[in-house]
Protein backbone atom coordinates (compact mmCIF):
# COMPACT_ATOMS: atom_id res chain seq x y z
CA UNK A 1 0.00 0.00 0.00
CA UNK A 2 1.21 3.53 -0.77
CA UNK A 3 1.31 6.50 1.45
CA UNK A 4 -1.14 7.94 -0.97
CA UNK A 5 -3.76 5.24 -0.96
CA UNK A 6 -3.54 5.06 2.70
CA UNK A 7 -3.91 8.78 2.97
CA UNK A 8 -7.35 8.75 1.08
CA UNK A 9 -8.67 6.37 2.41
CA UNK A 10 -7.99 7.01 6.36
CA UNK A 11 -9.16 10.83 5.57
CA UNK A 12 -12.35 10.13 3.31
CA UNK A 13 -13.34 7.10 5.63
CA UNK A 14 -13.81 9.90 8.47
CA UNK A 15 -15.55 12.56 6.30
CA UNK A 16 -18.08 9.90 5.20
CA UNK A 17 -18.51 8.55 8.92
CA UNK A 18 -19.09 11.90 10.31
CA UNK A 19 -21.82 12.67 7.03
CA UNK A 20 -23.77 9.27 7.60
CA UNK A 21 -23.34 8.83 12.11
CA UNK A 22 -27.23 8.37 12.88
CA UNK A 23 -28.33 7.60 9.50
CA UNK A 24 -30.53 4.28 9.19
CA UNK A 25 -32.44 2.21 6.54
CA UNK A 26 -35.42 4.47 5.81
CA UNK A 27 -39.10 2.10 6.55
CA UNK A 28 -40.11 2.97 3.11
CA UNK A 29 -37.04 0.89 1.65
CA UNK A 30 -36.80 -2.68 1.41
CA UNK A 31 -33.24 -4.05 0.61
CA UNK A 32 -31.06 -7.17 -0.61
CA UNK A 33 -27.63 -7.10 0.41
CA UNK A 34 -24.20 -8.80 -0.29
CA UNK A 35 -25.17 -10.06 -3.36
CA UNK A 36 -22.41 -12.07 -5.33
CA UNK A 37 -21.83 -10.90 -8.52
CA UNK A 38 -18.45 -12.05 -9.56
CA UNK A 39 -15.90 -14.40 -7.90
CA UNK A 40 -14.41 -12.66 -5.54
CA UNK A 41 -16.92 -12.69 -2.12
CA UNK A 42 -14.84 -9.81 -0.58
CA UNK A 43 -14.86 -7.08 -3.26
CA UNK A 44 -17.39 -7.95 -5.85
CA UNK A 45 -20.92 -7.89 -3.87
CA UNK A 46 -23.90 -5.49 -4.34
CA UNK A 47 -26.78 -4.01 -2.36
CA UNK A 48 -30.57 -3.91 -4.45
CA UNK A 49 -32.42 -1.29 -2.65
CA UNK A 50 -36.15 -0.68 -3.81
CA UNK A 51 -39.49 1.61 -2.68
CA UNK A 52 -41.19 -0.61 -0.88
CA UNK A 53 -44.71 0.58 -2.10
CA UNK A 54 -43.66 -0.70 -5.39
CA UNK A 55 -43.48 -4.08 -4.28
CA UNK A 56 -44.48 -6.11 -7.55
CA UNK A 57 -43.81 -4.02 -9.81
CA UNK A 58 -41.52 -3.77 -12.68
CA UNK A 59 -38.90 -0.51 -12.17
CA UNK A 60 -36.35 1.52 -13.64
CA UNK A 61 -32.52 0.94 -12.78
CA UNK A 62 -29.87 3.39 -11.36
CA UNK A 63 -26.72 1.82 -10.99
CA UNK A 64 -24.62 3.55 -8.33
CA UNK A 65 -20.39 4.12 -9.21
CA UNK A 66 -18.97 5.31 -5.60
CA UNK A 67 -16.45 7.65 -5.90
CA UNK A 68 -12.80 7.26 -3.50
CA UNK A 69 -9.94 8.42 -6.08
CA UNK A 70 -9.78 4.71 -7.29
CA UNK A 71 -8.33 3.60 -4.43
CA UNK A 72 -11.05 3.95 -1.43
CA UNK A 73 -14.88 3.29 -1.28
CA UNK A 74 -17.54 0.33 -0.94
CA UNK A 75 -21.01 -0.10 -1.50
CA UNK A 76 -21.53 0.68 2.48
CA UNK A 77 -20.49 3.96 2.36
CA UNK A 78 -22.81 4.76 -0.67
CA UNK A 79 -25.85 2.84 1.13
CA UNK A 80 -27.76 5.81 2.87
CA UNK A 81 -27.60 7.90 -0.59
CA UNK A 82 -28.66 5.13 -3.09
CA UNK A 83 -31.67 4.38 -0.58
CA UNK A 84 -32.46 7.50 -0.83
CA UNK A 85 -32.66 7.50 -4.97
CA UNK A 86 -34.49 4.23 -4.61
CA UNK A 87 -37.45 6.72 -2.44
CA UNK A 88 -37.64 8.89 -5.60
CA UNK A 89 -38.78 5.73 -7.76
CA UNK A 90 -36.33 3.28 -8.50
CA UNK A 91 -34.45 -0.26 -8.28
CA UNK A 92 -30.74 1.32 -7.33
CA UNK A 93 -27.65 -1.12 -7.35
CA UNK A 94 -24.81 -0.11 -5.37
CA UNK A 95 -22.11 -2.12 -5.81
CA UNK A 96 -18.02 -2.53 -3.97
CA UNK A 97 -16.06 -2.85 -6.73
CA UNK A 98 -12.14 -4.03 -7.04
CA UNK A 99 -9.44 -1.22 -5.75
CA UNK A 100 -5.87 -0.28 -6.39
CA UNK A 101 -3.52 -0.60 -5.11
CA UNK A 102 -4.39 -4.39 -4.73
CA UNK A 103 -6.11 -4.27 -8.12
CA UNK A 104 -4.57 -2.51 -11.09
CA UNK A 105 -6.44 -1.35 -13.95
CA UNK A 106 -8.88 -2.04 -15.42
CA UNK A 107 -10.55 -4.28 -12.57
CA UNK A 108 -12.75 -1.53 -11.85
CA UNK A 109 -14.18 -1.50 -15.17
CA UNK A 110 -14.67 -5.22 -15.30
CA UNK A 111 -16.38 -4.87 -12.36
CA UNK A 112 -18.80 -2.48 -13.75
CA UNK A 113 -19.29 -4.61 -16.60
CA UNK A 114 -20.42 -7.78 -14.65
CA UNK A 115 -22.57 -5.31 -12.67
CA UNK A 116 -24.43 -4.41 -15.46
CA UNK A 117 -24.42 -7.64 -17.03
CA UNK A 118 -25.58 -9.05 -13.36
CA UNK A 119 -28.88 -6.81 -13.74
CA UNK A 120 -29.59 -8.05 -17.26
CA UNK A 121 -29.52 -11.50 -16.14
CA UNK A 122 -31.59 -10.61 -12.73
CA UNK A 123 -34.29 -8.82 -14.25
CA UNK A 124 -37.19 -10.80 -13.09
CA UNK A 125 -35.79 -11.73 -9.90
CA UNK A 126 -35.40 -7.73 -8.89
CA UNK A 127 -38.00 -6.27 -10.60
CA UNK A 128 -35.58 -4.38 -13.01
CA UNK A 129 -37.34 -2.82 -16.24
CA UNK A 130 -33.94 -3.89 -18.04
CA UNK A 131 -35.40 -0.89 -21.26
CA UNK A 132 -34.67 1.74 -18.71
CA UNK A 133 -31.02 1.27 -17.02
CA UNK A 134 -29.59 4.18 -15.73
CA UNK A 135 -26.43 5.20 -13.69
CA UNK A 136 -24.93 7.69 -11.36
CA UNK A 137 -20.73 8.09 -10.85
CA UNK A 138 -19.15 10.41 -8.89
CA UNK A 139 -15.65 11.83 -8.52
CA UNK A 140 -13.33 8.84 -9.74
CA UNK A 141 -17.03 6.84 -9.96
CA UNK A 142 -17.76 9.49 -12.50
CA UNK A 143 -14.49 8.67 -14.25
CA UNK A 144 -14.96 5.05 -14.42
CA UNK A 145 -18.70 5.06 -15.67
CA UNK A 146 -17.60 7.64 -18.27
CA UNK A 147 -15.40 5.43 -19.42
CA UNK A 148 -17.52 2.06 -19.24
CA UNK A 149 -19.92 4.36 -21.44
CA UNK A 150 -17.65 4.67 -24.11
CA UNK A 151 -16.76 0.81 -24.21
CA UNK A 152 -20.79 0.56 -24.82
CA UNK A 153 -20.91 2.97 -27.61
CA UNK A 154 -17.20 2.79 -29.16
CA UNK A 155 -16.43 -0.33 -30.88
CA UNK A 156 -12.97 1.09 -31.61
CA UNK A 157 -12.35 2.07 -27.79
CA UNK A 158 -13.45 -1.49 -26.51
CA UNK A 159 -11.43 -3.05 -28.55
CA UNK A 160 -8.89 -2.19 -26.44
CA UNK A 161 -10.22 -4.07 -23.39
CA UNK A 162 -10.36 -8.00 -22.67
CA UNK A 163 -14.10 -8.18 -21.68
CA UNK A 164 -16.99 -7.67 -23.63
CA UNK A 165 -20.31 -5.71 -22.48
CA UNK A 166 -24.08 -7.41 -22.74
CA UNK A 167 -24.42 -7.22 -26.49
CA UNK A 168 -25.98 -4.33 -27.83
CA UNK A 169 -26.22 -2.64 -24.03
CA UNK A 170 -25.70 0.95 -23.57
CA UNK A 171 -27.47 2.77 -20.49
CA UNK A 172 -30.36 4.85 -21.22
CA UNK A 173 -28.75 7.70 -19.41
CA UNK A 174 -25.79 8.65 -17.15
CA UNK A 175 -25.39 11.06 -14.62
CA UNK A 176 -21.39 12.25 -13.99
CA UNK A 177 -21.01 14.13 -11.02
CA UNK A 178 -17.64 16.13 -9.82
CA UNK A 179 -15.75 13.85 -12.19
CA UNK A 180 -12.61 14.33 -13.20
CA UNK A 181 -12.60 13.48 -17.02
CA UNK A 182 -8.94 14.29 -18.35
CA UNK A 183 -5.94 12.17 -15.97
CA UNK A 184 -3.27 13.04 -18.73
CA UNK A 185 -2.17 15.58 -20.83
CA UNK A 186 0.75 15.31 -23.94
CA UNK A 187 1.58 12.35 -21.92
CA UNK A 188 1.71 14.39 -18.26
CA UNK A 189 -0.38 13.78 -15.43
CA UNK A 190 -2.45 16.91 -14.55
CA UNK A 191 -1.08 16.93 -10.61
CA UNK A 192 1.57 15.03 -8.48
CA UNK A 193 -1.31 13.74 -6.30
CA UNK A 194 -2.67 12.33 -9.43
CA UNK A 195 0.29 10.91 -10.89
CA UNK A 196 0.70 9.07 -7.55
CA UNK A 197 -2.54 7.87 -7.67
CA UNK A 198 -2.25 6.35 -11.05
CA UNK A 199 1.47 4.90 -9.86
CA UNK A 200 -0.94 2.46 -7.61
CA UNK A 201 -3.82 2.29 -10.25
CA UNK A 202 -2.24 1.81 -13.61
CA UNK A 203 -0.19 -1.31 -14.21
CA UNK A 204 2.90 -0.06 -16.40
CA UNK A 205 2.26 3.45 -13.71
CA UNK A 206 1.74 5.77 -16.88
CA UNK A 207 2.43 4.19 -20.34
CA UNK A 208 1.62 6.04 -23.49
CA UNK A 209 -0.95 3.24 -24.07
CA UNK A 210 -2.13 3.99 -20.74
CA UNK A 211 -2.69 8.02 -20.52
CA UNK A 212 -4.61 7.20 -24.09
CA UNK A 213 -6.94 5.04 -22.50
CA UNK A 214 -7.90 6.55 -18.89
CA UNK A 215 -9.66 10.05 -20.32
CA UNK A 216 -12.86 9.97 -20.41
CA UNK A 217 -13.88 12.55 -23.30
CA UNK A 218 -11.17 11.55 -26.00
CA UNK A 219 -13.55 8.63 -26.28
CA UNK A 220 -16.74 10.26 -26.09
CA UNK A 221 -18.61 9.60 -29.97
CA UNK A 222 -22.01 10.44 -31.05
CA UNK A 223 -23.62 7.41 -29.94
CA UNK A 224 -22.92 8.20 -26.34
CA UNK A 225 -26.36 8.15 -24.00
CA UNK A 226 -27.49 11.36 -22.53
CA UNK A 227 -25.78 12.84 -19.81
CA UNK A 228 -26.67 14.43 -16.76
CA UNK A 229 -22.85 16.67 -16.30
CA UNK A 230 -22.48 18.50 -12.64
CA UNK A 231 -20.38 20.01 -10.51
CA UNK A 232 -20.48 22.54 -7.98
CA UNK A 233 -18.96 26.18 -7.05
CA UNK A 234 -16.62 24.68 -4.22
CA UNK A 235 -15.54 21.43 -6.23
CA UNK A 236 -12.29 20.99 -6.13
CA UNK A 237 -12.66 19.35 -9.81
CA UNK A 238 -15.51 21.99 -10.86
CA UNK A 239 -12.96 22.80 -14.20
CA UNK A 240 -12.97 19.38 -15.49
CA UNK A 241 -16.70 19.99 -16.28
CA UNK A 242 -16.77 22.49 -18.99
CA UNK A 243 -14.63 21.01 -21.52
CA UNK A 244 -16.73 17.67 -20.87
CA UNK A 245 -19.22 19.69 -21.58
CA UNK A 246 -17.85 20.79 -24.64
CA UNK A 247 -17.00 17.17 -26.18
CA UNK A 248 -20.65 16.32 -25.21
CA UNK A 249 -22.14 19.25 -27.61
CA UNK A 250 -19.49 18.68 -30.03
CA UNK A 251 -20.05 14.97 -30.70
CA UNK A 252 -23.73 16.35 -30.44
CA UNK A 253 -24.68 14.43 -27.60
CA UNK A 254 -27.91 15.44 -25.67
CA UNK A 255 -26.89 16.92 -21.96
CA UNK A 256 -27.63 18.84 -19.01
CA UNK A 257 -25.02 20.70 -17.29
CA UNK A 258 -25.45 21.80 -13.58
CA UNK A 259 -23.43 23.89 -11.65
CA UNK A 260 -24.88 23.91 -7.97
CA UNK A 261 -24.05 26.82 -5.37
CA UNK A 262 -22.96 30.23 -5.79
CA UNK A 263 -20.37 32.55 -3.86
CA UNK A 264 -21.98 32.79 -0.86
CA UNK A 265 -23.27 28.89 -0.80
CA UNK A 266 -19.80 26.86 -1.55
CA UNK A 267 -20.78 23.17 -2.30
CA UNK A 268 -18.00 21.31 -1.83
CA UNK A 269 -16.77 17.78 -3.81
CA UNK A 270 -19.91 15.26 -3.53
CA UNK A 271 -22.37 17.48 -1.81
CA UNK A 272 -25.16 15.38 -3.30
CA UNK A 273 -24.19 12.65 -1.33
CA UNK A 274 -25.41 14.09 1.92
CA UNK A 275 -28.78 13.07 1.79
CA UNK A 276 -29.42 15.21 5.27
CA UNK A 277 -28.65 18.27 2.68
CA UNK A 278 -31.51 20.50 1.13
CA UNK A 279 -28.50 21.51 -1.66
CA UNK A 280 -28.51 17.57 -2.30
CA UNK A 281 -31.79 17.04 -2.50
CA UNK A 282 -32.36 19.58 -5.10
CA UNK A 283 -29.72 18.04 -6.96
CA UNK A 284 -31.01 14.49 -6.69
CA UNK A 285 -34.27 15.27 -7.52
CA UNK A 286 -33.05 17.12 -10.72
CA UNK A 287 -30.90 14.02 -11.61
CA UNK A 288 -33.85 11.86 -10.74
CA UNK A 289 -36.01 13.97 -13.46
CA UNK A 290 -33.77 13.86 -15.71
CA UNK A 291 -33.90 10.22 -15.96
CA UNK A 292 -37.44 9.91 -15.83
CA UNK A 293 -37.77 12.59 -18.77
CA UNK A 294 -35.91 9.94 -20.85
CA UNK A 295 -37.43 6.95 -19.35
CA UNK A 296 -41.03 8.67 -20.81
CA UNK A 297 -39.28 10.43 -23.95
CA UNK A 298 -35.83 8.83 -24.85
CA UNK A 299 -35.35 12.79 -25.65
CA UNK A 300 -33.16 15.14 -24.13
CA UNK A 301 -31.46 18.58 -25.11
CA UNK A 302 -28.67 20.56 -24.29
CA UNK A 303 -29.26 22.56 -21.39
CA UNK A 304 -26.59 24.61 -19.41
CA UNK A 305 -27.90 26.92 -16.68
Amino acid sequence: MSKISDLFRENFKKSDDIRDAGLTTPEDIVRYDDIVYGQDAEWQILDVYRPKAEEGKKLPVIVSVHGGGWVYGDKECYQYYCMDLAQRGFAVVNYTYRLAPEFKFPSSLEDTNLVFTWVLQHAPEYGFDIKHVFAVGDSAGAHNLGLYTSICTNREYASKYPFQVPEGFVPTAVALNCGKYEISHDGVFSDEQTKLLMEDLLPEQGSPKEHELINVAEHVTKDYPPVFLMTSTGDFLKDYAIPMAAKLSSCDVPFMYRLYGDCENKLGHVFHCDVRSADARVCNNEECDFFKDKDRSGKAHHSIY
